[in-house]
């Protein structure tokens, strides 16, 4: 125990050490500082004699050690970010800390469980969940108006720079573009900061022509508050009334926020036109991902290197992650595959699927019948049809898409039928293999995640975890 123990709290201290040094984001570090802190104490309680022979408990710090590594690496960026580059870099990379705080948690909820003392109100009030997540939205907010002036500050001096010093007023203009956008990023009303709500039919704009349908729908590129959003418009509705459709959203819009993350694809709202006409069309509006599917991305041309390969896994495997982690321990998605998630601007791979369900349910006519390609399924569904689907069938899920990612090919492309899947899974035990190239961490993860052994399978969370870590590694290289 002590061997991690000891470790654990020299992370600790070095993490209070870094926190004093950060030029960007401190609110956020010093709220990680803060956490870490309450840990730290737990950690301590825990070596002084407190009965941890319990594997769970040795697991816990296992991945409390991995979570205060990256959450080191992470706040030692902010503090050597001396130059504009690696400050815009750092100032992006603040969506890290919900991953971090939200691992942190998990460790408080396991080390809390294992003292079975009751903690001081400080220490829980440090990890609730809506209070936590309201802190860190306003430091969010706090940072980027720091971030704005130490941009505003170097637009001054790329002004006195031009006029004192011989530089090329192309290199110049570079730099005064790069400076400019990031001013509009930060300045820019952010979408997830608003509700979930019913919208007016007058505040949405969209093209003529669908982009995507369905059997029952069309999906639209559209504009509302000033966004571009994809609306998706029921084209056969069930016999249900405006009045039964929005009661059903309300109740689920609470569902929806527990959800909310820049990894999951945002729900904006619901939309009824011609509500009391005798034929009203429902619309929902969500965010909309110009890329399409990350399926439709490793099927097109685009060149992806391994740092881009790497970061889109990350990206999606930190929105599985916010929905494993949410206070209903049970939740899974339930339909994990490479059409499920969605690309955005700048390769932001996010988790589609989980759109308002039950409103969408009220409103369809009859059931897609969709359902998880066989090519997905875990050994033990492929060998039970009565198992029932968990977390550790859904990692099993994620590391066939995580496969996708890295040799951009499709599962199991030369099988035709539900048998030579079955056989090719249970009765050969086939692994699909990775490209030679593949960094030795990414294939160990996904090799992990594909284990035909469920216990050998990693969470969502330790996932994240490595992969950040891998992440890091091709970026500096």
């Amino acid at each position: 125990m002590m061997e991690t123990i000891e470790p654990i709290l020299s992370l600790a201290a070095s993490i209070y050490h870094l926190v004093g040094e950060v030029q960007a984001n401190r609110k956020r570090c010093a709220r990680v500082a803060e956490r870490v802190r309450e840990l730290a104490g737990l950690v301590t309680a825990l070596g002084g004699g407190a009965s941890t022979a319990d594997s769970k408990v040795e697991a816990g710090l296992e991945k409390l050690m991995l979570t205060l590594r990256l959450a080191e690496d992470l706040i030692r960026k902010y503090a050597d970010a001396r130059l504009l580059k690696r400050l815009a870099r750092a100032y992006h990379l603040g969506e890290d800390f919900a991953d971090v705080n939200d691992r942190l948690n998990d460790a408080y909820q396991v080390l809390s469980l294992a003292l079975q003392v009751e903690q001081s109100h400080s220490s829980r009030s440090a990890f609730e969940e809506a209070r936590r997540r309201a802190e860190d939205q306003a430091d969010q907010q706090d940072d980027a108006r720091h971030f704005r002036q130490i941009l505003e500050a170097t637009q001054e001096t790329l002004n006195a720079t031009q006029e004192t010093v011989n530089a090329t007023q192309e290199d110049v203009q570079k730099l005064r573009g790069t400076v400019e956008t990031l001013i509009q990023t930060v300045s820019k009303s952010r979408m997830v900061n608003q509700d979930i709500r019913v919208i007016a039919a007058d505040e949405l704009t969209y093209d003529t022509q669908p982009f995507m349908t369905s059997p029952t729908s069309e999906v639209y590129r559209g504009e509302y508050n000033k966004f571009t959003v994809a609306i998706k418009r029921f084209t056969t509705t069930a016999s249900t009334s405006s009045h039964d459709v929005q009661r059903v959203f309300h109740k689920e819009i609470e569902t929806m926020r527990r959800f909310e993350s820049p990894n999951i694809l945002r729900m904006f709202g619901i939309c009824v036109q011609d509500e009391n006409g005798p034929s009203p069309t429902f619309l929902i509006v969500m965010e909309y991902c110009e890329k399409g599917s990350l399926r439709q991305v490793l099927d097109s041309p685009r060149a992806l290197t391994w740092a881009r390969r790497a970061g889109m896994s990350l990206d999606a495997a930190r929105g599985l992650y916010r929905l494993h982690q949410t206070e209903d321990k049970t939740k899974v998605h339930g339909c994990i595959n490479s059409s499920k998630f969605l690309v955005a601007e700048g390769y932001r791979v996010k988790l589609g699927g989980l759109e308002l369900a039950k409103t969408e349910t009220s409103l369809r006519k009859s059931s897609d019948g969709q359902t998880s390609s066989l090519r997905y399924c875990s050994p033990q569904q492929l060998q039970n049809v009565n198992y029932v689907y968990n977390k550790k069938c859904e990692i099993y899920s994620f590391g066939i898409v995580l496969w996708e990612i890295a040799t951009r090919k499709k599962p199991f492309e030369d099988c035709s039928t539900s048998l030579e899947i079955f056989n090719k899974v249970i009765t050969e035990k086939v692994v699909e293999r990775l490209p030679d190239d593949c960094p030795s961490a990414l294939r160990t993860l996904i090799d992990a995640c594909r284990s035909l052994d469920d216990f050998k399978r990693p969470s969502a969370g330790v996932v994240v975890d490595k992969l950040r870590r891998v992440v890091d590694e091709l970026e500096e290289e």
